[in-house]
């Protein structure tokens, strides 16, 4: 039988964060081949894919992270959380508005180049913002002790260090 593994968040936030990386390396490889003849619909198309797939992800990362919130707060600073939670929703926020936009990038001539142009530029942008929102995941599992949610022994369990007592 299948399991789902627990905390699901982090295995999750991985793919939003890879997506944050690619995508403006697609959006430029799409602008170059676009300047050399290729069609804009095939071309562009990847990158908007990329940026659905990106807000698609990013929007379960935060769903995963909703869910992990409260056992998470026993261990770290709410208001940290509360700050990893704000970037996190602004990021997904942005990734919507540079997708909606990226379709504009299908229309031809100027106004489609134009907001290629922009919507390339925006993804370096996400990559910010993305960075922001992985650094403050990031802090609070490392330096902050949201591991320990997950690490730390249930009630009634016997620690090795209590076994030598």
């Amino acid at each position: 039988m299948f399991s789902l593994p627990s905390p699901l968040h982090p295995l999750i936030v991985h793919m939003p964060m890879a997506l944050t990386i690619l995508i403006p390396l697609f959006a430029i490889g799409a602008l170059v081949a676009i300047r050399r003849q290729a069609r804009v619909p095939l071309a562009w198309g990847m990158t908007i894919a990329m940026l659905a797939l990106l807000l698609v992800s990013g929007w379960v990362a935060l769903q995963t992270g909703e869910t992990e919130e409260d056992k998470v707060e026993r261990f770290v600073n709410e208001d940290a959380v509360e700050e990893h939670e704000e970037a996190g929703t602004q990021f997904v926020y942005a990734a919507g508005a540079v997708l909606l936009l990226s379709g504009v990038g299908l229309i031809r001539g100027r106004t489609g180049a134009a907001a290629r142009v922009v919507v390339t530029l925006a993804t370096i942008g996400l990559v910010g913002m993305g960075y922001n929102v992985g650094h403050s995941g990031g802090g609070l599992v490392y330096g902050g002790g949201a591991a320990q949610a997950y690490s730390a022994p249930a009630s009634g369990a016997v620690s090795i260090e209590d076994e030598d007592d």
